[in-house]
């Protein structure tokens, strides 16, 4: 037992070092690319888009490619918006309380929150060169009906996400063209919250 300390003191700095790493930014803007292997198709889906990350609001995930839509999710809700301009609440928490876990876990995952995602996931962590990389597995049999495992990767910021889900879809995201300015929601950001 006395061995196994070492390595869980040397796993602890390893992700106080990532955490004090990532930029906390009150507001995140980028753009991702994504790509979603399913069990049975040959060819995986990609979709593209960007988004807005608020920390006193939640995310804002608009796909551009191939057909426009947008999720936004917040600590209450996951709706999504179709390109008519319709809202449809997907999720609301105060009916559902265990999406007010999950909306946690999107949020953290997209702002690179490593204490937040360490209380719902075991987390091995590893620098490489100037980044860094996170592998979680769900800590709760919950978690664990929906994921496999989640794998995080970044510097100052989280540039690629890869989700093995229970059933062994794969999702890879890729963030880029990521920008703290301006540094507050415009009043269109701040609207689509609503």
């Amino acid at each position: 037992m006395l061995a196994a300390a070492p390595l869980v003191q040397a796993a602890d700095a390893a992700v106080d070092a990532i955490t004090q790493a990532v930029a906390r930014p009150d507001v995140l803007r980028g753009q991702f690319t994504q790509e979603k292997q399913v069990s049975g198709f040959k060819n995986p889906l990609r979709s593209q888009g960007q988004f807005v990350v608020a920390r006193q609001h939640g995310v804002i995930w608009t796909t551009l490619k191939p057909f426009p839509s947008e999720v936004v999710v917040t600590a209450d809700r996951i709706l999504s918006r179709q390109r008519d301009g319709s809202t449809r609440v997907e999720l609301d928490a105060r009916q559902q309380p265990a999406m007010r876990s999950v909306n946690a876990i999107m949020f953290a995952l997209m702002s690179g929150d490593v204490q937040a995602l360490s209380s719902q996931f075991n987390v091995q962590a590893s620098r490489e060169g100037r980044g860094w990389r996170l592998k979680l597995t769900p800590k709760s049999a919950m978690l664990a009906k929906a994921f496999e495992s989640l794998t995080l990767q970044g510097d100052r910021y989280v540039r690629q996400v890869e989700i093995v889900e229970a059933n062994k879809d794969r999702t890879q995201i890729q963030f880029s063209a990521l920008s703290e300015a301006p540094a507050s929601l415009s009043a269109d950001e701040a609207r689509r919250f609503d």
